[in-house]
């Protein structure tokens, strides 16, 4: 077996046996990935407190030919803000489950490391209201993926002068000329934004992880960017999350 360095979070973690844990973790170096934490759950063990879900640091693990095993970590951040948080602990574990769906394992996973990350700073930061936050997050998890959408032009003709619309069905802005065709099920010729959620969703599209979470927008705004991400989540991911489901019983 080769013992290696990983960094990383841990994702979710499940018991095994009577005293073992199976870990999900999303790593830099290996993607996503399951450990096998030996006697995790007993309670002198060292591996107990480093095993639960938020838990981000490096993790020292053996490589077998299947499988890999926890040895011990260096941890860097508990976020244990989020433990005595009911709220903000449901937001956490939807942010946890986005991840885990798309990561996959031996894939580069930089960016949705550092998103995540960053995500769970900011919802520990009382001055970004969460549904601000989830809404970012949503948004820039499918764009790290590769899937989202255009938003500094037209997806038609490429067209940046004209006035535009937001299509769901075509992944982005529309033109004036090219908006005739687009029908979006709740308006015929797409959905008009507000100025302010354009510029909403341009900054998260364009704005590197580690600047996403420094700004507020007004209730209106929160709105109209909560809908829009819902829609292109819906048409796009397609997959009903369980803690989503929890955390809107939760958040209201």
């Amino acid at each position: 077996m080769n013992q290696i360095t990983l960094t990383g979070m841990v994702l979710s973690a499940a018991p095994v046996g009577e005293y073992d844990r199976r870990v999900v973790l999303l790593t830099k170096e290996r993607g996503k990935i399951s450990a096998f934490a030996r006697g995790a759950r007993k309670p002198n063990s060292a591996l107990v407190g480093v095993t639960s879900p938020f838990t981000f640091g490096t993790f020292e693990v053996y490589e077998g030919r299947t499988s890999y095993t926890m040895m011990s970590a260096s941890v860097s951040n508990y976020f244990e803000e989020l433990r005595m948080d009911v709220e903000g602990a449901y937001y956490g574990f939807y942010f946890l489950e986005i991840a885990s769906y798309y990561a996959r394992e031996a894939n580069d996973e930089t960016q949705m490391l550092k998103l995540l990350y960053q995500t769970l700073r900011a919802l520990v930061n009382p001055n970004i209201p969460n549904r601000l936050i989830r809404f970012i997050y949503e948004l820039k998890a499918v764009c790290v993926n590769g899937e989202g959408p255009q938003v500094f032009s037209c997806v038609c003709c490429g067209d940046t002068k004209r006035k535009q619309v937001f299509s769901v069905k075509r992944g982005g802005l529309v033109c004036s000329e090219c908006a005739a065709r687009v029908k979006d099920g709740r308006a015929k010729d797409g959905r008009t934004l507000l100025s302010s959620t354009l510029y909403a969703l341009q900054y998260i599209v364009a704005t590197p992880v580690e600047k996403l979470y420094t700004f507020v927008v007004k209730d209106e705004v929160l709105k109209e960017l909560g809908e829009v991400v819902g829609e292109y989540m819906e048409e796009y991911v397609g997959r009903k999350f369980k803690s989503l489901e929890i955390l809107e019983t939760v958040a209201g």
